[in-house]
């Protein structure tokens, strides 16, 4: 039995009803050997046997094709019904009762949705039963009519299971890129970054504490990709990104301090900030300081660097509202379609800026995950990025 086989077999296996309607044909017409076979142009193979008779089938018990009438109903794609092979003309004399020693006998056929041929379902006994009747036929097709119904479902809840074990891998994998990314690139970059601070520390002001200097900021950077890819496996590959939610007061120094930072790390930027946030905020202060952040190094990516970048950070007693808001060349509306997408970084990206092209997708992650909602408006007055949220949040 080959794979396929073996797969035919477990669907019908799968099927609940089909010993229950085995059972029932039995009981109804006297016979005691009744089956469901799969049988195609090369092969007869046993997929659910009730044998009362001792014929020793099983599931995935196979015979020679040619042995079987199962083939000519194949063929014929038409019902064999025999009350006594001993009274019939047409197979008084055929081989096939003879070798299995049967005089009544039946053989319907199944389907597939699609019209194609599965098998049989089929039954007989060594004595002659009325299985001819309208009534006996007529049941005897809506039994087969009813399992063949019910191999399609079977196949599809089999392809169901199929994509659920699928998903199931994908998401150990997930837990173990996520590891990955944790851990054993963590690990290593941390040793790098406080062996160049360690190395500024013993000598200072000399060419030396210059390379330590640059393989620091070299870590650092690469550790902010880390975290970005992390961020990316969260959100794109796994339940999103989490948060540590707490009741804060100090949201607005926390974005301060990220306004500082940047403006420090580009020399000549001019950024204007109105931070007002007198209200208690349910959120993760991190991750909105990281979305603003995101946020704030965009516009000192794409903006016009000879006009200020306006951050705005306002709440009342049913909203808190955070802007970005730059001069510059208006973005494409096809572009702003993309603009959160993942790994998508703009035409008029700054060749060497680095970066993976993440960091308006991870926002608008972040935005999502505190229930609230990023957006962006350009034009010839401006590009501006806005984010709002509920207060309290609705996390």
């Amino acid at each position: 039995m080959d794979d396929l086989q073996a797969n035919d077999v477990a669907l019908v296996q799968s099927i609940a009803s089909v010993p229950t309607i085995m059972r029932v044909i039995a009981d109804s017409t006297g016979l005691r050997f009744v089956c469901v076979a799969r049988v195609t142009e090369h092969s007869w193979t046993a997929c659910a046997v009730l044998d009362s008779l001792g014929y020793e089938l099983s599931p995935g018990s196979e015979l020679i094709l040619s042995s079987t009438l199962c083939d000519a109903v194949r063929t014929r794609q038409t019902p064999i019904v025999i009350d006594s092979v001993a009274n019939s003309d047409l197979y008084r004399d055929h081989p096939t009762p003879k070798q299995y020693r049967f005089d009544s006998y039946f053989s319907i056929p199944l389907y597939w949705q699609d019209g194609q041929f599965f098998g049989t379902l089929c039954g007989l006994d060594p004595l002659p039963k009325d299985l001819s009747t309208d009534k006996v036929r007529d049941s005897l097709r809506l039994y087969a009519e009813l399992i063949s119904l019910q191999l399609e479902t079977g196949k599809r809840m089999i392809a169901t299971e199929g994509a659920l074990m699928a998903e199931r891998e994908a998401a150990e994998w997930r837990e173990q890129f996520i590891a990955v990314l944790g851990h054993d690139l963590r690990t290593p970059l941390s040793s790098i970054i406080n062996g160049a601070e360690l190395i500024k520390l013993m000598a200072p002001a000399t060419k030396v504490s210059n390379v330590a200097e640059r393989i620091g900021r070299s870590g650092y950077r690469i550790a902010n990709l880390v975290d970005d890819l992390m961020d990316f496996a969260r959100g794109r590959l796994g339940g999103g990104i989490p948060l540590a939610l707490i009741s804060t007061s100090e949201l607005g120094m926390q974005l301060q301090h990220a306004i500082a930072e940047l403006e420090s790390a580009h020399p000549g930027r001019l950024i204007h900030s109105r931070i007002e946030l007198p209200c208690e905020l349910v959120c993760d202060p991190g991750r909105l300081t990281q979305l603003l952040s995101n946020l704030l190094l965009n516009a000192l990516t794409h903006g016009d660097p000879s006009q200020p970048i306006v951050v705005t950070a306002l709440c009342d007693n049913s909203q808190l509202q955070l802007a970005v808001s730059n001069q510059g060349q208006p973005i494409a509306p096809a572009t702003i379609e993309r603009l959160f997408h993942p790994f998508w970084r703009g035409s008029d990206a700054v060749p060497g800026a680095g970066g993976l092209g993440l960091g308006l997708y991870i926002a608008s992650q972040i935005a999502r995950s505190h229930n609230g909602e990023l957006a962006v408006v350009s034009d010839e007055a401006g590009t501006v990025f806005s984010f709002r949220m509920a207060v309290p949040a609705s996390v």
